[in-house]
């Protein structure tokens, strides 16, 4: 793959610390893997022109999603690439994921890097390269998710006037961005308290 530098993350060789059930797949798939996503970028740069000269790939994303793409710089398109790509998924799922999930984070990669990041991420710029790659521009998986650990939810402890509340961890993260909330009873500001985990996954 001649001036595409590609960087496995360190967690593509260690296995010993994987929670049960998240154990990463074998060396031969992650080398497939490795292989599939540097294969897909020399095409894009021969056939579209779209040369992406350094990406990370990762084997640590968690949960239900198959993969995700991102570039570290805001709003940019010059990189640093990091395609993160789920285990789990990886392990139960090798044919399809090697032939649907790698073109699909790939191709995020080439569309947004050739028409810049205020494209719609599954618009018709990306589908376009998924059908270049040959692939069908899905949107999401269809695995079975039965054997994929769910991520516990988090809630943090608020007070108002009147009582305690519960957030969610995206409502609380808006909260340290700024964003104030009210109680609906006494129309009180709530105030931060200590974190605590949900006793109750809500998506179950």
């Amino acid at each position: 793959m001649p001036g595409i530098a590609i960087r496995p993350s360190a967690d593509t060789t260690d296995q010993g610390d994987s929670p049960p059930g998240q154990r990463v797949p074998d060396h031969r798939l992650l080398t497939l893997a490795i292989a599939r996503t540097g294969e897909l970028l020399s095409q894009a740069a021969v056939d579209l022109g779209v040369r992406v000269k350094s990406l990370e790939i990762r084997f640590d994303l968690r949960g239900r999603a198959a993969g995700q793409a991102r570039c570290g710089a805001p709003h940019g398109i010059r990189g640093p690439w990091t395609i993160r790509y789920n285990p789990v998924l990886l392990r139960e799922n090798p044919d399809s994921f090697l032939a649907e999930t790698i073109p699909h984070e790939v191709a995020h990669v080439v569309a947004f890097k050739r028409h810049g990041h205020r494209i719609r991420p599954h618009g018709p710029e990306w589908r376009a390269i998924m059908e270049q790659f040959g692939a069908a521009p899905e949107r999401c998986h269809r695995y079975d998710l039965s054997r994929v650990p769910r991520r516990a939810t988090r809630f943090f402890l608020y007070h108002c006037g009147c009582g305690e509340h519960q957030l969610s961890t995206i409502r609380h993260h808006r909260v340290l961005a700024g964003q104030t909330y009210v109680c609906r009873r006494c129309t009180g500001p709530l105030r931060p308290g200590r974190g605590i985990p949900s006793p109750v996954d809500p998506s179950g």
